[in-house]
């Protein structure tokens, strides 16, 4: 619950100014560029930290990250909000306070995104460890889907944006506390699974370098970055690519909150599902190919007027292929390195999204053109920027069509966490 919380509270503030973008830029009197770089600076300091964080989980224990992670977001929710309290506010002040709350809420980050492959193995037996991965780590994509919902729903207009700030900050209090209060142990006493005994049987910088050796980890962490990669630039662009094409902001929150939804719904069932069955690969496989054409379509559709009822099936669609693939890729990651930690193997996956999700955003802002607009959109009243995303749309998928093409040929592993257990099993059963 704690971890879920924070989850989703993160995510929350990481993109809670993308589905207002517009607004925001005129609210704070700056472009869209500058509204776009609060979503872009959690891919810039996430890099960094995201080493330290796989470091500490599997170093030190998962209750410390849980616990610095929401004093981080607290902290940094509190410092966002100062960007609209007057005495605190002098000339360009609001954005420092907006860049600097950005900061430290995206340090916060890779501590609670690393957290539930840990958690799965570490607290539950094997057959319901991807279950229990998929549901600590949609919490996630949740925050995102509330974002969509409540950005649009209440700054409408720039006396809201206070409101905007309160509404984001109660989860991230709310977080801290539950943590603070109640998360103190690292471990089960007695461990649920032999992956549960080895988590951390391997060093931290032994690990890392079994990783780099490992071919099929690493064609899984560059194609499951790209497509982390490819879903933040989605999430943050989707406003300013529906208003080029006239859609207001409720129709791309609508479009974003039906990715998440369905997202959610089919990655519940999937994880149920390759808890049974271990088929790890194959759901990634066919997640992934699903996904392209989605990407593809969008691209296309996006490009049309009046078509909002294709553009929320296309996006419905959208979510129950990509985020199926989220927490089963983590369960496959750490199939692929055991006995490595899971702080290391989901890490650097995650940390691989962050790089080129930092790339796509700064590439895709600098190549949208403006454009001249004959009348106002309809995605707000205050438009001051519009940029043409037809091509770009399409580059996106282009990119995530070619790492589909690359996992579905070339990724093979044997699922050592799985074969480890097997034998644990069959010696118990023998003595």
């Amino acid at each position: 619950m704690v971890v879920g919380l924070l989850n989703s509270s993160n995510a929350m503030l990481w993109i809670s100014f993308a589905p207002v973008a517009d607004l925001t830029a005129r609210h704070l009197k700056c472009s869209l560029d500058t509204v776009n770089y609060l979503s872009l600076v959690y891919l810039v300091v996430s890099i960094p930290i995201g080493f330290l964080a796989s470091w500490l989980l599997d170093t030190l224990s998962l209750n410390y990250a849980i616990i610095i992670s929401s004093w981080l977001n607290m902290f940094g929710s509190i410092v966002r909000s100062a960007s609209d309290i007057s005495m605190f506010n002098t000339g360009k002040s609001t954005l420092i306070y907006l860049f600097l709350g950005q900061s430290i809420c995206a340090v916060a980050q890779p501590l609670v995104l690393f957290v539930p492959a840990k958690l799965a193995a570490v607290w539950f037996p094997e057959h319901q460890c991807a279950t229990a991965n998929m549901i600590a780590s949609m919490s996630n994509p949740f925050g995102i889907l509330l974002a969509n919902i409540l950005s649009p729903a209440i700054a409408s207009e720039d006396k809201y944006f206070p409101i905007l700030h309160f509404v984001y900050g109660v989860p991230a209090v709310l977080a801290c506390i539950l943590a603070t209060a109640g998360v103190h142990e690292k471990a089960p006493l007695t461990p649920p699974s032999v992956s549960a005994i080895n988590s951390t049987s391997e060093p931290f910088f032994a690990g890392l370098k079994q990783l780099m050796k490992n071919k099929s980890y690493i064609i899984l962490m560059i194609c499951f970055g790209s497509g982390l990669g490819i879903f933040t630039a989605f999430s943050t662009f989707l406003e300013q690519i529906l208003c080029f094409s006239d859609y207001s902001n409720f129709i791309s929150g609508l479009c974003g909150a039906l990715v998440i939804v369905f997202g959610a719904i089919v990655a519940l069932l999937f994880g149920l599902y390759v808890d049974r069955t271990k088929r790890f690969a194959e759901i990634v496989k066919i997640c992934f190919a699903l996904t392209a054409l989605s990407i593809t379509a969008f691209a296309v559709a996006s490009h049309l007027k009046k078509v909002a009822p294709l553009l929320g099936v296309i996006c419905s669609v959208l979510g129950f292929s990509g985020f199926a693939i989220y927490p089963v890729a983590m369960e496959l990651a750490v199939e692929c390195l055991y006995p490595v930690g899971e702080g290391s193997s989901t890490g650097l996956a995650f940390i691989s999204g962050q790089i080129q999700g930092l790339i796509f955003m700064v590439l895709f802002q600098s190549l949208a053109k403006p454009y001249a607009a004959s009348s106002l959109p309809s995605c707000g009243m205050n438009q001051t920027e519009i940029y043409d995303w037809s091509v770009l749309t399409l580059v996106m998928a282009g990119i995530c069509s070619i790492g589909v093409c690359i996992f579905i040929i070339f990724f093979h592993t044997d699922y050592k966490r799985l074969k480890a257990e097997v034998a644990a099993e069959k010696e118990k059963h023998e003595s």
